[in-house]
């Protein structure tokens, strides 16, 4: 069978048969004792930038399910499976308040300035203000196991049978939902929505970019970041299971068993394409695009062209997560709790920082320069890089 990279929220799911289905080695890789891919053993690394762990809390274990810390205005709001929500000041650390929703959450957090968002394995999402006070809960068709996002007073949530719902913001109403046929098989995946400028960019099974309108959910365009290939549904798997990227002019998305592709934001037509294969997702700055691929190279593109420019091989089969800008550099977490920082220019490694030793599986976030990463277990990390 093909070397599969999933991450810890991804799973393949048997649509039309409704029940879940583990592929490979997903769960013995991850949580099993089972057979596994030996991951490479970490070069020798003399550092040329300087680390230092700024804070670090604990939003306890995120069990089965993925969540990503939201960094707001001086405020890094933090959850675990436990279903506890904590609010830290961005530049300490320290606790400013902690929220108990009583039950298990699956995904969050999301939000923006004004509240907190998570969602439940029930299908419930759950909106608090920064007091802890509950605002609304509302139902929705599936379990929700990313991160809500808000656009234009519209909170955009995605399912996990790959539906988009828009709730209105204060009340948390429905007022529009998208949905697509998906194909048989599909990664299951906690990948967000990327809001932007009244639009909302979401990738789709099928190697499918859409850019649908945050006030009413119509269908803005539809492109092709790959076509399905092969003679079993396992090999047809291209689906887009990472967050897109833009700048603006153009939107770019990865597929697994497929491609890196770029399109104009207005209308969706194809700028440059090159074929690559990745379930983690991309980072983006002024001069190029950065991809973790299914194997764990990290990969740096032109951004205008495609152009390959330079390739990271040494972190293979630790099972890193989409790059993220650190300041100067790019990072990346693995399966071991380590976060690598390398060279933008030529993908040199410049550091390394040790968590937890549980695995990182969300992308980090930036914090100005900085950024924070979650693992596994729970540990929250503040790291400055220089």
């Amino acid at each position: 069978m093909k070397f599969l990279r999933l991450t810890a929220a991804l799973l393949l799911l048997a649509l039309s048969s409704g029940c879940s289905t583990p592929v490979g080695d997903y769960f013995d890789r991850w949580f099993g004792s089972g057979p596994v891919i030996k991951p490479a053993e970490l070069v020798v690394l003399k550092p040329t930038a300087t680390t230092r762990i700024l804070w670090q809390a604990s939003a306890g274990s995120a069990e089965r399910f993925v969540f990503t810390p939201l960094v707001g205005d001086k405020v890094v709001a933090i959850a675990g499976a436990a279903g506890q929500i904590a609010r830290l000041d961005a530049a300490s650390g320290k606790q400013l308040s902690r929220i108990d929703t009583k039950g298990q959450l699956s995904g969050g957090v999301g939000g923006d300035k004004r509240m907190i968002i998570v969602g439940t394995p029930k299908g419930e999402v759950l909106a608090y203000d920064a007091a802890g006070k509950e605002l609304w809960k509302t139902q929705i068709t599936s379990d929700v196991l990313s991160s809500p996002q808000v656009e234009q007073e519209i909170v955009i949530v995605r399912s996990g049978d790959g539906r988009l719902f828009g709730l209105d913001v204060a009340t948390g109403v429905r007022k529009w939902i998208y949905q697509r046929t998906l194909p048989a098989l599909t990664v299951r995946t906690h990948v967000t929505v990327l809001p932007f400028r009244g639009a909302v960019f979401a990738g789709f099974p099928g190697g499918r970019l859409v850019a649908v309108a945050a006030a009413n959910g119509n269908l803005i365009w539809e492109s092709t970041v790959a076509q399905p290939k092969g003679a079993t549904e396992l090999e047809r798997v291209a689906d887009v299971s990472s967050v897109p990227v833009t700048d603006g002019r153009q939107v770019c998305a990865a597929a697994y068993q497929g491609r890196v592709a770029c399109f104009g934001t207005v209308k969706g037509e194809l700028i440059w394409a090159r074929d690559f294969s990745s379930v983690s997702g991309l980072a983006m700055d002024t001069r190029n695009i950065y991809a973790s691929d299914e194997k764990s190279a990290i990969v740096a593109f032109d951004r205008s062209n495609g152009a390959s420019l330079w390739k990271q091989d040494k972190l293979y089969g630790r099972n890193v997560t989409a790059p993220v800008l650190a300041g100067r550099y790019l990072a990346v977490g693995d399966l071991q709790g380590y976060v690598h920082f390398m060279s933008r220019e030529d993908g040199s490694f410049v550091a390394r920082v040790a968590t937890d030793g549980s695995p990182v599986i969300a992308q980090p976030v930036t914090l100005d320069d900085n950024i924070i990463v979650q693992t596994l277990k729970g540990g929250v990390y503040a790291i400055a890089v220089q």
